[in-house]
C-alpha cells in the first residue's frame, strides 16, 4: 500500500501533464506529494524523511518552475532527489552501525554484514545513473518524452530489485509451518 501511495505524485503528474501541461502537472506534483506526507503521517503517526525531503524539492524546484515559467527546474528536480538519495545511502556507510538498507525492518531477509554493504552500494550506484540518464533525457529529447521516461521510470525500482533476487535468494528465510505444509 505505502509503494502505490509513493507512486501518485508521478502519476498525477504524468496525467495532468497529458490533460493541461507541464505547469499544471508541476502543481499537481508539488500537491500530491505533501498528500503523500500527510497520508504517510495520519496512517503512522510519523513522518518519512524521504518523501519529505522529495516534496520540499518538489515545492522548491516545481515552485521555480510555475514562477519563471521554465520546466527545466522540475526536470532538474528528478535528478536531484535520486542524487540525495545515493548521498544518504553512501553516508550510511560511514553514520551509524548499519547501512541504511540493513536498518529498513525485514522479516524475511537476514543477511551478513558486508552483503548489506554491497547492496546498499548497489542502490547508490543506481539512483547515481537513473540521475544521469533524467538529465541527459530532459536535455535532449522533447518533453513529452521526458515526461513518458519519468512514468516508466516508477518500474526501475522492481526491475532492479529482481536483478537482485538471484542474488539474495541465499539469504532467504524459509517458514518452517509453511515448509512442513507443503
Amino acid at each position: 500500500m505505502n509503494a502505490l501511495i509513493d507512486l501518485l505524485p508521478i502519476v498525477l503528474f504524468g496525467a495532468a501533464y497529458f490533460l493541461r501541461g507541464i505547469y499544471v502537472a508541476t502543481g499537481v506534483l508539488i500537491v500530491t506529494c505533501f498528500a503523500v506526507v500527510a497520508i504517510s503521517w495520519l496512517r503512522t503517526g510519523k513522518v518519512q524523511k524521504m518523501q519529505l525531503v522529495t516534496a520540499i524539492m518538489a515545492a522548491v524546484f516545481g515552485g521555480m518552475t510555475i514562477y519563471l515559467h521554465n520546466p527545466e527546474f522540475i526536470k532538474l528536480k528528478f535528478s536531484l532527489v535520486y542524487v540525495f538519495f545515493a548521498a544518504a545511502l553512501l553516508a550510511s556507510h560511514f553514520i551509524g552501525d548499519k547501512v541504511l538498507l540493513a536498518r529498513i525492518p525485514q522479516e524475511a531477509l537476514k543477511l551478513p554484514d558486508a552483503v548489506w554493504r554491497r547492496l546498499n552500494l548497489a542502490w547508490v550506484i543506481y539512483f547515481l545513473l537513473l540521475a544521469a540518464v533524467n538529465l541527459y533525457i530532459a536535455q535532449n529529447f522533447s518533453e513529452a518524452f521526458w515526461v513518458k521516461f519519468k512514468l516508466a521510470s516508477v518500474f526501475l525500482p522492481v526491475v532492479f530489485m529482481l536483478m537482485q533476487a538471484p542474488f539474495l535468494a541465499r539469504y532467504l528465510e524459509s517458514d518452517p509451518e509453511k515448509d512442513h505444509a507443503r
